[in-house]
This record gives structure tokens, C-alpha cells and sequence, in this order.
């Protein structure tokens, strides 16, 4: 896992006090794959101010290694989080932070003997780190020997010019053999909203080189598009919804971790996955992971217990 970690401050809207909370993508993607179970490493920039101590901390009680965490003097980034309905919106405070000032060195110790790298989100597009980022993925792509795995994570309040937005996704995208992004990101992304144009995205993707392009719409369900088989869709599992902060993410590490079990986290076999029931599971693990996530405030994903637990009828998803 490469990206940035995020302190959220949670404006909870009324007078009540503000929450502070781990955050951001990568390292939420890192914090679901470790409690599911699964070996992982999380490469950050961490800043050596107190609120990077939290985020370290965070990783290790969630059994994440951070052996490839960069302790650095700039400080860690902010955003400001306010919830609309379990919707979040976000402003972030990302002048001069730790997480997106990358070198060639930094980023060396990809893969490091890892199976998969998953990155994406604000570090895959902010400068000047982007650059230094996507030129490793690209340089391990072309390796063939580690499965990439992708989310861009589109922020407006940050990607002013939705065209120049659009240009760097196409870049990393390129660099993935696994691609998941939501329905809102596709939509704004290249401005073509509904199932239509997600699938023209998708296919263009797949174009390219990814061998799964994932699309979640939340409520709606998440439909995954691969070279051999139909377009596949599975429903959203119900769930009494605290708010969605981090749903994508768990998702995200749901999908990776539904597909490290049976053996298809290497480029070569989910590139040849040609079993619509095998992807229809893949998917309903994902949502699983997600919709646990999503019944309890923040991004708070399950550990594996709770994950059976949930599966054998023990409790149903809810605060």
C-alpha cells in the first residue's frame, strides 16, 4: 500500500465537540487488508508531529507493517469532514504535508517482495510526489511480477480542472491490473453518468491493459466488468447506515482480500478469471466488508472475527 494518511476532524454540525480520526485511503485500504487477515505493509510519509504518532499507532494496533513508513518533519495532512445524511464531504489541508513530497528513494522499496500494490487517492495526483509514484508503477507494470491494484478517489475541492483531473487518471490507470472506483468519481471524471458511460469508461479501461475495472454505487450496488466474462452486479447488503466515511475504501480492501483466498491476486489469474459466480462471491465479500464498515461512524473496517461472525447469522450489520 502506497499513499497518504489523513487526520479527520469531524464537524459534527452542531455544538457538540469535533472528532479527530484516522484517515485517508491508502492507509484505510492497508487497516481493512490487516485486520481481514492478510500480511501488509503500508509505505507513508508520515509526519514526526504528534498527530503522525496517532496515525502510526493506528497502523500498528491494526497488525499493518510499518517497516516501510517514512518518518519525515512536514506536517501530516488535515481535512475538515462534514456529514450530510451519512454523506461526507471534505476540505483538506494538503499545503506543504508530509504525504505528497515523494523522492526516488522513498518509493524504492516497492514491492519489496509484496504480491500486490495497491495506490491511488490524493498521492497518485497531487505534485510533486505524483510523478515520482507513477513512474514506480509503471517501472513494476512493465516487470510483470506484482498485481497493481487501483483507486483514484477524485476530489473536486482539490482537481479544479476535471479535464487535467481526468488525463492523470488515465495515467495511472494505465499502471493497473485492478481498477475500483465509485459511480460519483467515473460520473464527474469523464462526465458521463448512468450505467452507459461507466461501462464506456470501463471497457476503455480495460482497453488499455487493467484486467478488472470495478465501479461501486453505493445503495445500488457494484457491477465489475472483466476481459471474459459479462458484466457482473451485486446488490449492497442492507445495513442500518451510521455513515459512509471509508465505505470505498473497505471495498476496496474487500475486493483484495475475496480474491487473495482463492488465489487470484497475481496478474496472470485475475487477468484469466472467466467464472461469473467466482466474480458474483468476489463482489458479495467486498460488500460485506463495506457495509460493516459503513454501520458503525468513521472508517472503522471489521476485523476478520466480526466478518464470520456476521456471515454464520451471529449479528446482523448496525450500531
Amino acid at each position: 500500500m502506497i499513499g497518504e494518511s489523513v487526520v479527520d476532524v469531524v464537524d459534527p454540525g452542531d455544538d457538540s465537540a469535533c472528532l479527530a480520526r484516522p484517515g485517508g485511503s491508502p492507509l484505510n485500504v492497508a487497516i481493512g487488508l490487516a485486520r481481514l487477515g492478510n500480511p501488509t505493509a503500508f509505505a507513508g510519509r508520515l509526519s514526526d508531529d504528534p498527530l503522525g504518532t496517532i496515525l502510526m499507532r493506528h497502523l500498528e494496533r491494526s497488525g499493518v507493517d510499518i517497516s516501510r513508513v517514512v518518518r519525515v518533519p512536514e506536517p501530516s495532512t488535515i481535512a475538515l469532514l462534514e456529514l450530510s445524511g451519512g454523506h461526507a464531504s471534505y476540505q483538506f489541508s494538503v499545503q506543504r504535508a508530509a504525504d505528497f513530497r515523494w523522492s526516488k528513494e522513498e518509493v524504492s522499496v516497492l514491492p519489496a517482495g509484496a504480491g500486490a500494490v495497491h495506490f491511488g487517492s490524493l498521492a497518485s495526483w497531487l505534485p510533486p510526489g505524483d510523478e515520482v509514484i507513477n513512474r514506480r508503477l509503471a517501472a513494476l507494470r512493465a516487470a510483470g511480477s506484482v498485481l497493481i491494484s487501483y483507486d483514484p478517489n477524485a476530489r473536486p475541492g482539490l482537481q479544479a480542472d476535471a479535464d487535467a483531473a481526468r488525463r492523470k487518471v488515465q495515467r495511472s490507470a494505465a499502471h493497473a491490473h485492478v481498477i475500483k472506483a465509485s459511480a460519483e468519481d467515473v460520473d464527474w471524471l469523464y462526465g458521463s453518468p448512468g450505467q452507459a458511460g461507466r461501462a464506456d469508461v470501463a471497457a476503455g479501461w480495460l482497453a488499455q491493459g487493467s484486467a478488472m475495472v470495478v465501479v461501486t454505487d453505493g445503495a445500488n450496488g457494484a457491477i465489475a466488468w472483466t476481459p471474459g466474462l459479462p458484466p457482473v452486479w451485486r446488490p449492497a447488503v442492507p445495513v442500518q447506515v451510521a455513515d459512509s466515511v471509508g465505505a470505498g475504501d473497505a471495498f476496496t480492501s474487500g475486493l483484495l482480500d475475496a480474491l487473495a483466498r482463492r488465489n487470484l491476486l497475481t496478474p496472470e489469474s485475475v487477468g484469466g478469471l472467466q467464472d461469473a459466480a467466482t466474480m458474483a462471491a468476489v463482489l458479495d465479500d467486498a460488500a460485506l466488508v463495506a457495509a460493516i464498515t459503513c454501520s458503525r461512524p468513521g472508517s472503522d473496517p471489521p476485523w476478520r472475527d466480526e466478518v464470520e461472525h456476521y456471515r454464520s447469522g451471529g449479528v446482523r450489520a448496525g450500531p
